[in-house]
């Protein structure tokens, strides 16, 4: 028997949420949701950190690796299908589901080609001239506020960051040691809600994998996090929430088989949540196909059932539809699905886009100085 895939709660806790409930018109003594840290309905000043790749399963499997984490109140909620960087940051800063926003996969189709959402790119091409960002995304961040964004200075200005940041104020770090001073001053000069981002975990998840240098990563990035509580002023808040979890699949990559592959003419999404594209006429075919091929490991779904299960959240547009597969393969094992076009330069141990409880819970956390 496999395991039923987690579907995102969008209606409740969930990180599209998070941005709603600290910068919607309610004050947050009373506007709240329930699913909130309580210490948060008290707060003066807003700071919110989003750990990359962090999930609450692995978070809970090392509590003693990351103490100061571990020691903040709160719980889990879920991120947004699928679990993968663009679309969860997207709807994080715009408190948008991924039907909505539209960044709908790390590699989605626009214009019959595969876009690789956080590079911009097609076979390494750039791609910002050619689909605007502002096209591909049409909604502002942060409900239209100026909000100052504390991230890696590389990441300011790029074509994904204009598609799922727009309006907010970049402030980037070259270290990672300024972004607990970048956060002092900010909150000095009075800023009611700062965003801040790190993507140290994900990073060495997907190079090294789960074992010692994912704990020392942990070790650091829960340092970060005390660096960032020292500095907060009395009544401010530091909020600490992820965009997905991480399974550790390492060479247990699955090539489609020519039965399968004769039925596409191309495919995107990735490894976890990997869309088949069905040649005309041939989409239950290749559905048969490819649940008999991999249906003892994943969970294969068509377009339409998805979109009716509410996974990509209550309405999908037409021409957000239009930037996914026909069927798509969704790994519960720990496995991933091989596409060539799919590749970087060092093969990914972790990995995520799943909708395992390993990658769609992740934490939501408060804490205070001191």
């Amino acid at each position: 028997m496999s395991p039923e895939p987690i579907v995102p709660d969008y209606a409740g806790a969930n990180v599209r949420g998070i941005i709603p409930a600290l910068l919607g018109p309610l004050p947050w003594s009373t506007g709240l949701p329930a699913w909130m840290p309580d210490v948060v309905a008290q707060a003066s000043q807003v700071v919110l950190l989003v750990l990359d790749g962090l999930g609450w399963d692995q978070l809970q499997d090392r509590r003693a690796v990351a103490p100061t984490i571990a020691a903040m109140v709160g719980g889990p909620i879920t991120t947004v299908a699928p679990t993968t960087t663009s679309t969860a940051l997207s709807s994080i800063a715009t408190g948008l589901t991924p039907g909505e926003h539209g960044l709908i996969g790390y590699r989605i189709v626009i214009g019959g080609e595969v876009l690789n959402v956080l590079r911009w790119a097609v076979n390494g091409d750039d791609r910002r001239r050619v689909y605007p960002p502002t096209d591909i995304q049409r909604f502002p961040a942060f409900m239209g506020e100026r909000v100052p964004v504390v991230s890696p200075l590389e990441l300011c200005n790029t074509a994904f960051s204009e598609a799922h940041m727009r309006g907010g104020r970049p402030v980037g770090w070259r270290a990672m040691s300024s972004l607990p001073v970048d956060v002092a001053r900010l909150l000095g000069e009075g800023e009611r809600f700062i965003y801040a981002y790190y993507g140290g975990v994900d990073k060495i998840a997907h190079e090294r994998g789960f074992g010692p240098y994912y704990d020392a990563e942990l070790r650091v990035a829960d340092r970060l996090v005390a660096d960032v509580l020292e500095v907060l002023p009395p009544g401010a808040v530091l909020l600490v929430t992820a965009d997905h979890g991480q399974v550790q699949v390492g060479s247990n990559i699955i090539t489609p088989g020519d039965d399968v592959l004769a039925l596409c003419t191309l495919q995107s999404g990735e490894g976890r949540f990997r869309w088949m594209h069905a040649r005309r006429g041939a989409a239950p075919e290749l559905a048969a196909a490819a649940t008999e091929q991999f249906g003892d490991v994943a969970w294969v779904r068509t377009r339409d059932e998805l979109i009716s299960g509410g996974w990509f959240g209550p309405v999908v547009p037409p021409d957000v539809a239009n930037r996914l597969g026909d069927v798509a393969i969704v790994a519960h094992a720990d496995v991933s699905f091989l596409d060539p076009e799919d590749t970087g330069p060092f093969e990914l141990v972790c990995r995520h886009g799943s909708m395992t409880s390993a990658e769609v819970y992740v934490p939501l956390l408060a804490g205070t100085r001191g």
